[in-house]
């Protein structure tokens, strides 16, 4: 199988597309987070969805190694696919390995994405803290509820626990985990989008995601908390679809 079909999900083709969305999820999330997605997108764009391994069709999958393993076999995977401008969306978790995703297609593969969408997220040189990946199960679920992603009776079961779980905690561990690490920042736009109520992230910690970009910035905030993606899809579809701003000297 390719790295390609390993890794993402194209529910929608549109092979006609000007480019492509590809979506990340949060941690715990999976490629059926954005299932609505593809088709509410401008046809201009064509949406993929990264699957992380340890879910759904992935379940036997063992987990990556790290985040820069995660971010490499990610823009691996996009690397095999046409010239198509490529705009990356992260939400939380989703939006560090977008970050780094972007970052190695530069690096690696002299691949530059045309836009960064970072949702939920502080900036990547904020210390990310955090311990919920070391926390028995009862108080990751607890977790989970409180921030709005997740369906309590779900998890609820000690079966389902069983399943769902292993994934959720080593999605924590990355994002807890990770530690910056100086480099190349990529060279296109980044947009940052946060909840209005979100208690993951406020507006003065979402505007330093403009220190890790060569190119133009700006903040966007929603109503709702940290999952405001959920109500507010048309409008984050709406960012997504915007024309690239012209970086400083072009015509």
């Amino acid at each position: 199988m390719s790295a390609w079909a390993t890794w993402l999900r194209c529910r929608v083709p549109r092979p006609a597309a000007e480019a492509r969305v590809v979506l990340l999820p949060h941690a715990g999330g999976a490629a059926s987070f954005y299932a609505d997605w593809a088709a509410a997108m401008s046809p201009t764009l064509e949406a993929v969805t990264v699957q992380y391994p340890g879910r759904e069709d992935r379940l036997a999958d063992p987990f990556a190694m790290g985040m820069a393993a995660l971010a490499e076999d990610i823009a691996s995977a996009l690397s095999e696919q046409d010239s198509r401008p490529i705009v990356l969306f992260g939400h939380s978790l989703g939006a560090l390995v977008a970050y780094e995703v972007a970052r190695t297609l530069e690096s690696r593969y002299c691949t530059t994405p045309v836009r960064l969408v970072v949702s939920g997220r502080r900036a990547p040189s904020d210390p990310p803290g955090g311990a919920v990946h070391l926390m028995s199960d009862d108080a990751i679920v607890k977790e989970l509820i409180e921030l709005g992603g997740t369906s309590g009776d779900l998890l609820a079961d000690p079966d389902t626990r069983s399943v769902f779980l292993p994934a959720i905690r080593e999605d924590f561990r990355l994002a807890e985990t990770y530690r910056h690490v100086a480099g190349v920042e990529p060279n296109c736009p980044i947009s940052s989008v946060i909840g209005s109520e979100d208690t993951e992230v406020n507006a003065a910690q979402a505007k330093r995601w403009v220190e890790h970009s060569r190119g133009p910035f700006d903040l966007n905030i929603l109503p709702g908390g940290h999952f405001y993606l959920l109500e507010q899809a048309e409008a984050v579809l709406d960012i997504l679809a915007r024309p690239v701003p012209m970086k400083k000297g072009e015509q």
